[in-house]
């Protein structure tokens, strides 16, 4: 028994229309599927024309008879359903109606369209026989001029009509219109054919070409086709006119960027490529004369560039003054190391910058922003150490105003007459700032005394420098110093463009674990904004976050704030400028440029010119013993400041020669090289990762750490010259992770550590180490095994740690424990 046995084909009233459907299938199957055609059940809508018409055609109709009405149908519904069938068929005449009017109106326009294309064919036609006419009859008056010249020669033995002649006979008569109607019926039907269809299997030769015989057209190619089509037969434009480019073409240039320049598609870029024999893809480079090939190929004018042209992009732009806004100042505060530079900035920002510092010593350039009654500030903390002189002009060069720091109780030192020299170099205003008025001995006139011999005279001794009676720690004089900045702010009447591409200095870069390269940059024009493309120096990026002096993540900076930017691809060099531009290409265009003449500058620099001076070199280095040495540092700044330091090191006997700097922690890499050379490393404020450090006990390389300048300085000196005496150097003798911070009621944050190599001591010194950085140093407040109080602790075991004055711990820190002891040094 068949699934249809006793059932019947759902339709609906008013007879479907039937018919079979015959599908195919792969392997040659098909199958025959029976098609129903359903007419759609049209509901009117109650208007009044149509039950006007409705009633007149129930009117008109004579009541059914009641014995030929389907069963249970009243009077008032047969009437009903008179009235719309009537409303139904008089609609469908009012459709008829508009169909044929339509019909006819489209008939005329293709009738119109018609005869307008066959008038301008015929136009056309007649044009071209005027022209094949008057051709034909300056042909014909040529020859008899020809003919007449040669009757009249005496020599002219034939006629040049019969030599001009084909052989065998007459010349041939141009083909009149009868004879090219006569040819285009006797052409076969097929001329001409335009068949959409495509057989067979696509070739490499028909891709490359983009002929027929291959894969079956998309539905978009069919409709573009329909549509070019439809443009040609209402007489409009078939195809866009192609826009030709100058396409600037630098040396070496990615196909994606030529496809871009040009406003192709990359894929057509591709295909014309393999065309020409070059395999590559849309990342792939291509050379100059490849490209230009290209470029001609498409239809495009080539504009050759040189490599320096790509900074062309960077315009200085002049301002117009509608455009200037005022723009807060850009203060650098400068000064004698321990004269009380970064103590002042606290006492302004009322903050505790100088407690977290080694030493008392700024070791990094810091930018902070001020708010003043309204008035914003930029300060610049310059390191006072000699060793950062380089650190201290490059702030001088951004800077607006200098407050030149002077200790009241030690008057003017040679660092103090550094900066004098720095601030008149960049010819920038100096406000002096007297501190240290609390002290006993303080005696401020004799620092105004001294500021004389360097050409600095204040306002007390007939001058025009303005001079502040401060004391940062009593927070004296504060008012003033301030009003003193405020006021020579407005003389200078600062004004900067904030509607424009960014541009700034870079005024600190570091590698931080976690955020990547990071890049302390000072807004100098324009305003920088998160997603901006960017170039400084030798790198480029693109603007990730922007985090402000206090910590928070800003969507914008402008004029004089300074913020950190990251996004980079690497570590600039303090000091870069930062230009904002349009797109990553010119971004990576520049620095790679850069680049690659910064390179060939350092490379011209070390190579000598002459036969001579190389033997010269040679000679002078035989008798000058050398000290290499790595350094890795926190920052780019520092790294910088230490190799200056070492170069000014040495004497025509000895002197240091640093074979590798950089930023970040040490790795393994570094005490490779360092072992090849027979040179240690020093560390300034980074450790030596795992890895590193069990190479460095295997290879004998020693490592040395620095958390302040002037000690790193010192030691090489000492050891370059041979005054090798006793020193006091640090034995590590354990590290510990910390696996939990408890806080103890009493004695404040504790750690729960893990001490995973040597031994932790009560009486030795700490260090916290997080990410290989130094975070803080000093001693144990507590060493605690279980509940009680120990001396010491072995590798393996766990322990409590409390720290002395310090609580900023955390989970994953590492604890670094040494003992320092007395040892004596020999110079090999």
């Amino acid at each position: 028994m068949s699934d249809t046995d006793g059932k019947k084909t759902l339709g609906l009233r008013g007879g479907p229309r039937s018919g079979q459907v015959k599908q195919s299938f792969s392997h040659g199957r098909t199958k025959n599927v029976v098609v129903e055609t359903k007419r759609k059940r049209v509901v009117m809508p109650k208007a009044a024309a149509g039950a006007t018409a409705g009633a007149a055609a129930v009117a008109a109709t004579p009541k059914a008879d009641p014995s030929k009405r389907p069963a249970g149908i009243s009077d008032a519904e047969l009437e009903r359903r008179m009235k719309a069938l009537a409303s139904a068929k008089a609609r469908e005449a009012e459709e008829a109606e508009t169909r044929e009017a339509e019909e006819k109106a489209r008939a005329e326009d293709r009738e119109k369209r018609k005869a307008e294309i066959e008038a301008k064919e015929r136009e056309e036609q007649e044009r071209e026989e005027r022209a094949k006419a008057k051709a034909e009859e300056d042909e014909r008056k040529q020859r008899e001029a020809e003919v007449a010249k040669v009757n009249a020669a005496p020599a002219a033995p034939a006629d040049p009509a019969a030599a001009a002649a084909p052989r065998g006979g007459a010349p041939k008569p141009a083909p009149t219109r009868k004879d090219r109607e006569r040819e285009d019926r006797e052409k076969p039907k097929t001329a001409g054919r335009d068949d959409s269809r495509r057989t067979g299997k696509l070739t490499l030769n028909q891709a490359l070409r983009g002929g027929e015989g291959g894969r079956q057209r998309s539905m978009a190619a069919m409709k573009r086709k329909q549509e070019r089509a439809r443009q040609k037969a209402m007489g409009g434009p078939v195809e866009r006119e192609k826009v030709v480019r100058n396409v600037n073409l630098p040396e070496l240039i990615t196909v994606q960027e030529l496809a871009n320049r040009m406003a192709e598609r990359v894929a057509d870029v591709v295909k014309s490529l393999m065309t020409n024999g070059i395999m590559a893809t849309q990342n792939q480079s291509i050379d100059a004369d490849t490209a230009e090939l290209i470029i001609e190929e498409f239809g495009h004018k080539v504009v050759r560039v040189s490599d320096a042209d790509v900074e062309d992009v960077i315009q200085a732009v002049e301002d117009d003054d509608k455009d200037l806004q005022d723009r807060p100042p850009v203060i650098t505060v400068m000064g004698h190391v321990d004269h009380g530079k970064t103590s002042l900035l606290d006492a302004i920002r009322k903050a505790k910058v100088v407690s977290g510092e080694a030493g008392g010593i700024t070791q990094h350039i810091g930018a902070y922003q001020v708010d003043q009654g309204g008035m914003k500030m930029t300060f610049l903390d310059t390191p006072g150490h000699a060793a950062f002189t380089s650190m201290r002009a490059r702030g001088a060069q951004v800077t607006d105003i200098v407050v030149l720091v002077v200790a009241a109780d030690d008057a003017v030192m040679p660092q103090t007459v550094e900066a004098i020299r720095h601030a008149q170099a960049a010819e920038v205003p100096m406000i002096i700032a007297i501190n240290k008025m609390d002290h006993p001995e303080a005696n401020p006139d004799k620092v105004r005394t001294d500021l004389l011999q360097y050409e600095v005279i204040v306002e007390k001794m007939s001058g025009d420098v303005q001079d502040v009676e401060v004391s940062a720690l009593k927070g004296t004089g504060l008012d003033q110093l301030l009003e003193a900045i405020s006021l020579q702010s407005e003389i200078l009447e600062l004004k900067a463009n904030p509607d424009r591409a960014a541009s700034g200095a870079v005024i600190e870069a570091q590698l931080d674990v976690g955020r990547g390269p990071v890049a302390t940059v000072l807004v100098q024009n324009g305003t920088l904004r998160t997603g901006d493309i960017f170039v400084v120096g030798e790198q480029w990026g693109k603007v990730r976050a922007l985090i402000d002096d206090k910590g928070d993540r800003v969507k914008e900076a402008g004029p004089s704030v300074p913020v950190e930017v990251l996004g980079l691809n690497g570590t600039p060099e303090a000091g870069d400028v930062l230009n904002v531009v349009d797109t990553e290409a010119q971004a990576r265009e520049i620095a790679e440029y850069r680049e690659a003449a910064a390179k060939d500058k350092r490379a011209a620099a070390g190579a000598a010119t002459s036969l001579e001076q190389l033997m010269a070199n040679a000679k002078a280095d035989e008798d000058v013993s050398e000290l290499p040495i790595l350094v890795k540092a926190d920052v780019q700044g520092s790294a910088e400041a230490i190799v200056q330091a070492m170069e000014k090191i040495g004497n025509d006997e000895v002197r240091v020669r640093v074979l590798h700097s950089g930023v970040g922690a040490i790795t393994e890499s570094d005490v490779g090289l360092a072992e090849a050379s027979g040179a240690p490393v020093i560390g300034f404020n980074v450790r030596a990762n795992a890895s590193a450090r069990n190479t460095a006990n295997q290879k004998g390389v020693e490592i040395r750490y620095y958390s302040v300048i002037y000690d790193l300085v010192d030691d090489v000196k000492a050891a370059a010259s041979g005054l090798l005496s006793a020193e006091v150097r640090e034995k590590f003798i354990g590290y510990a992770t910390i696996k939990e911070v408890f806080k103890v009621s009493g004695v404040g944050m504790v750690a729960g550590c893990l001490v995973t190599e040597g031994v932790a001591r009560r009486s030795a010194g700490v260090r916290l180490l997080r990410d290989d950085v130094v975070i803080h140093e000093g001693t144990l407040k507590t060493l605690k095994r279980f509940k009680d109080e120990v001396p010491e602790v072995q590798s393996g075991q766990e322990c409590g740690m409390a720290f002395e004055k310090y609580e900023d711990i955390r989970e994953g820190d590492v604890i670094e424990i040494f003992e320092r002891e007395e040892v004596e040094r020999s110079l090999s």
